[in-house]
């Protein structure tokens, strides 16, 4: 995410509730599904490991929670959970980033990834072209050691058409009835990728963070929304904390473009200088209360769409 502030500590602390809306707050998440979670070990600074982050999603009762890496896939670090704490009740899932260190769009990883288990393929993300342009003139969190310069990685070849490796890719996605995530894609790039994904089968599509670098208009939302995408808000940007870009209103915003149905929240936390993911979410769920944000609707943003998505029972 963006490095905006400096101005918080290195854990945003979970601010006080009343008991009411602690115990409104707690059964909204009874159920809960992160798509996006951000803990270590990592090769960029993290707050929590994937132990604390799979406890404290267990206690506050969440249905499953998903590990994004940018470097590496997570479905190790599941099932070694799993066999450590046989009895929880969380489901635990991962996938593969498309970046430099996964051979960038990389068919042999994305086949990997599904036969470990996977349930997502992000397109680039730190290595997209479009991120990398971004960039260029101003800066971005660092890798906790310095490690070897991006290549920058499109979906498009020179005459602006899908590359046949992502073809492939899109064939294995769609075998494997797994989630195609835009990563940091531009959007012009996505609306070409999505539309050949749906010809091939793809059933599951998700743009993440729309308002973050990936330059989404609401025309673009509903336009992507109609080829099939959920939208997938990063809650770190909406809540206290270095990312934070937007108000509440923003998020209600972008959920009115898209429909509920088609909105999906993600923590997108582990970074340092902000909130615990559960505690992102309990951040968030209050805000929307107060904001008079219907409990089913928090409860569809938070979960149902979510548990479409990775074939679990609402």
């Amino acid at each position: 995410m963006a490095d905006t502030t400096t101005n918080y500590p290195m854990i945003v602390p979970l601010p006080e509730m009343s008991a009411a809306r602690k115990a409104e707050v707690a059964d909204l998440l009874v159920g809960a599904i992160d798509l996006h979670c951000h803990s270590g070990p990592a090769a960029m600074p993290r707050i929590l490991g994937h132990t604390e982050a799979f406890r404290m999603a267990e206690e506050a009762g969440f249905k499953a929670l998903l590990y994004k890496d940018h470097y590496y896939v997570g479905m190790p670090h599941c099932a070694v959970l799993k066999d450590i704490y046989p009895d929880s009740k969380v489901e635990l899932f991962s996938g593969v980033a498309l970046n430099n260190a996964s051979g960038g769009i990389n068919p042999h990883a994305v086949d990997h990834a599904i036969k470990l288990g996977g349930k997502i393929v992000w397109f680039p993300t730190f290595a997209a072209k479009n991120h990398i342009e971004a960039y260029a003139a101003k800066s971005f969190p660092k890798t906790a050691k310095p490690m070897l310069p991006p290549i920058p990685l499109t979906v498009l070849d020179a005459n602006g058409k899908l590359t046949d490796d992502t073809k492939q890719i899109c064939d294995l996605i769609a075998e494997g009835d797994i989630i195609l995530a835009g990563g940091h894609l531009h959007v012009s790039e996505l609306f070409i990728l999505f539309e050949e994904a749906k010809k091939r089968g793809v059933k599951k599509m998700m743009v993440n963070h729309p308002s973050y670098i990936i330059g989404c208009s609401d025309e673009d939302i509903r336009g992507l929304v109609a080829l099939g995408a959920y939208m997938e808000h990063s809650i770190c940007m909406f809540i206290p904390g270095r990312a934070k870009q937007h108000e509440t209103e923003d998020l209600i915003h972008m959920m009115e473009v898209a429909g509920v149905d088609r909105t999906i929240l993600g923590s997108d936390l582990g970074l340092t200088q902000a909130p615990k993911p559960v505690d992102g979410y309990r951040m968030i769920v209050s805000d929307l209360l107060d904001h008079q944000v219907s409990k089913a609707d928090i409860r569809k943003i938070t979960s149902a769409n979510a548990a479409g998505l990775l074939g679990l029972a609402a």
